[in-house]
């Protein structure tokens, strides 16, 4: 088993979608290219430490290659493949592993493996994972580590997604609303692990950003930005999870929200308006205010007018009845719950949080505890029942 070197396992991560995307580019289906530039990657923890090419990235490109129709030559029954392979291969000019001079061009398909990895035809899991391994350069052990699953179950899942997308081509510019949907899933996943998912959303992201001028693709990254700056800060030293409200606020990254609202302003300037700069701009009146007390509830509500009006779903609408609560009392927050569905996740406790600031604490408790028995995690689930216990026991409400 190889133990890498952390700095050099990083550089390669950062090629590996490059080097797919010309695999692709030069005629390879998507799985087997992944699968020799993975071989790839392994020969060159070997042989680059004491050996390091000048050009890396030509390197891998010529040595995937390389892996590749060994790949194809061993499969001699797919005889149209391997004409279709070889001729790729008379029209490619000749590389060399050892030369920095290796006529790979310099055209980088990343933005198109980015496409292809959300495939409408997978499931958001199978294109969260191929994403992490394609694009991110992650092993499979690495990402069932991340979700906590064996490797067996990963590599299933990865194959499968592999065989759902076989024979689907590079189409940039492709639906980029599906990438940003899966980039959004990957840090919607949180810390795990060795591999942190959050971290590995915002990378991806940055590398999106760089490839592509969009407003969204700002969006989302300020939106990312804004939310992990307050990481620190949502769970106490024993674990429990701590309510915005409750948050110290001296311990959020203010590098982070201030680089996060600097490019939202940007991308709201364009006049591009979509839902992840909507919902960067809430989140952006959070991270500015100095204290709970200070939080403008009222632009919060007119922010979520406008995703609304961008994507009108029962959970924006349930998030909005909060701000509504605050902005205009719980009675409004109230009746802007009447019609939506008590099975959406977190209704029972904004219902319970809307009660208690009404004054019907006993009620409020109640809420409390439904929530809890449908709450998605252990520290949630604790939070909620002592949000009841401490209704129960007449202590006071923050906001």
């Amino acid at each position: 088993m190889i133990d890498p070197d952390p700095l050099a396992e990083a550089e390669l991560r950062e090629l590996v979608p490059a080097v797919i995307g010309i695999l692709v580019s030069r005629g390879a289906d998507f799985a087997t290219a992944e699968d020799a530039v993975q071989d790839a990657l392994i020969e060159a923890l070997r042989s680059w430490p004491s050996d390091p090419p000048r050009d890396r990235r030509g390197w891998l490109v010529t040595v995937a290659w390389r892996k590749f129709l060994d790949i194809v030559r061993s499969e001699g029954s797919r005889v149209k493949r391997e004409e279709r392979v070889m001729a790729a291969t008379l029209a490619e000019p000749e590389t060399s592993a050892e030369s920095g001079d290796d006529g790979v061009p310099n055209v980088d398909d990343t933005l198109d493996l980015y496409v292809l990895c959300a495939h409408p035809d997978l499931s958001p899991a199978s294109a969260v994972a191929l994403t992490l391994l394609a694009v991110g350069g992650l092993t499979t052990k690495q990402i069932a580590a991340a979700y906590m699953v064996p490797e067996s179950t990963m590599a299933q899942r990865i194959s499968r997604a592999k065989s759902t997308i076989a024979g689907s081509r590079l189409n940039r510019p492709g639906d980029l609303s599906s990438v940003l949907t899966t980039l959004y899933l990957v840090f919607n996943e949180g810390h795990s692990g060795d591999v942190d998912l959050v971290a590995e959303a915002i990378r991806l992201t940055r590398s999106l950003r760089a490839m592509i001028d969009s407003a969204e693709v700002d969006g989302l990254l300020a939106l990312m930005l804004l939310h992990h700056a307050r990481r620190d800060a949502r769970f106490g030293p024993d674990g429990r999870l701590i309510a915005l409200a409750d948050q110290d606020r001296t311990l959020w990254d203010r590098r982070l929200i201030v680089e996060g609202i600097e490019i939202l302003q940007a991308a709201l300037g364009r006049d591009e308006l979509g839902q992840y700069q909507a919902q960067a701009a809430i989140a952006a009146l959070h991270a500015d205010a100095q204290t709970v007390e200070d939080t403008d509830w009222v632009q919060i509500v007119q922010w979520y007018d406008e995703l609304l009006a961008l994507r009108d779903t029962p959970i924006v609408r349930l998030n909005r009845a909060v701000a509504v609560g605050e902005s205009d009392g719980p009675g409004a927050g109230l009746a802007e719950l009447r019609g939506l569905d008590e099975s959406l996740p977190r209704y029972f406790a904004v219902e319970a949080h809307l009660r208690e600031r009404a004054g019907e604490s006993q009620r409020a408790a109640e809420l409390y505890v439904r929530a809890a028995e449908r709450a998605g995690s252990v520290a949630e689930r604790d939070h909620l029942n002592r949000q009841a216990a401490r209704v129960r026991s007449g202590q006071g409400h923050r906001p």
